[in-house]
């Protein structure tokens, strides 16, 4: 799966707000250890399955390379489930006790910690190890930051994106609620390309109030026919949460991007017929990239 801008939909979605998502209000769980199990159950799945990856490929490192393809399939399979843990930028020290946790769990082994106890202490730690990171990245991007907004023609908008038009447009000028259709490169501040409509030789139409803010700002000072770059600040893009493995929590992102047109809205479906029973119900509209 790629991990770029409209490829990672569901956490492209969620980066709107990043710790203010963190912080909404959620339903009422029930009461007592059932309703912490619900609350961390999902994220359990994630450790679980990135803490069997690691073990795995913690053993296949001290033995010989695989050889068979399923042993180049299962450490492969291993490599993919390990980005489950990237955000906790464990140490070597750290991968060993989660290693040894899993280890007690699989085989039955007599637990050293209170589940009960520490189980709702992982949301607090995964919280506090990305804001770490983040703020480590976001410190970082400064220097680039602060130079991309001294380059010729460059303009730095009210929430941070720094935009620069590299070609003028002649068309319309869309608006935040218009679907628009482009070409795109996804880059980080190394220049490593983490996804590009442009290579996949397919452009993309979304609502462009459906994206992160960077674009919503962004593209709306484009025309139709023109180019521009943008260099999104963090919170104007993935947050604090970032999109592992690629795009780190914190990370600044650049986007050179192409507006090939504005289209229209998709057709409302057409009313059922009056009278008409046990008619299936209109599919819902498609939803954005997104």
């Amino acid at each position: 799966m790629e991990c770029g801008l409209f490829s990672t939909r569901r956490i492209a979605r969620r980066a709107h707000s990043d710790d203010r998502l963190a912080d909404a209000p959620r339903s009422r769980a029930p009461s007592g250890w059932i309703g912490v199990k619900k609350r961390i159950k999902r994220m359990f799945r994630q450790i679980v399955a990135g803490a069997v990856a690691l073990t795995f490929v913690a053993q296949v490192a001290a033995a010989a390379d695989p050889k068979t393809e399923d042993e180049k399939t299962l450490y492969a399979l291993g490599l993919a489930l390990s980005r489950n843990l990237t955000s906790f930028n464990l140490t070597p020290d750290e991968l060993k006790m989660v290693e040894a946790g899993l280890a007690d769990g699989v085989t039955g082994g007599t637990p050293k910690v209170s589940m009960e106890e520490y189980g709702p202490k992982i949301q607090a730690f995964t919280k506090d190890r990305a804001s770490k990171a983040a703020a480590k990245e976001k410190e970082a991007s400064k220097g680039y930051l602060d130079k991309a907004a001294t380059e010729k023609g460059a303009t730095k908008l009210p929430s941070g994106v720094i935009y620069t038009e590299t070609a003028a447009g002649s068309g319309a000028a869309p608006k935040p609620t218009d679907r628009v259709k482009v070409h795109y490169t996804g880059k980080l501040t190394s220049g490593e390309t983490f996804d590009s409509s442009v290579d996949r030789g397919e452009p993309v139409t979304f609502p462009l109030n459906g994206v992160i803010p960077c674009w919503t700002e962004g593209v709306q000072k484009m025309k139709v026919g023109g180019k521009a770059k943008l260099v999104c600040p963090s919170d104007a893009a993935y947050g604090d949460r970032g999109a592992p493995p690629k795009i780190k929590p914190g990370a600044t992102l650049v986007f050179d991007v192409e507006l090939l047109g504005i289209e229209d809205p998709p057709a409302k479906p057409a009313a059922p017929a009056a009278g008409a029973a046990g008619g299936a119900a209109a599919k819902p509209e498609a939803k954005s990239p997104h």
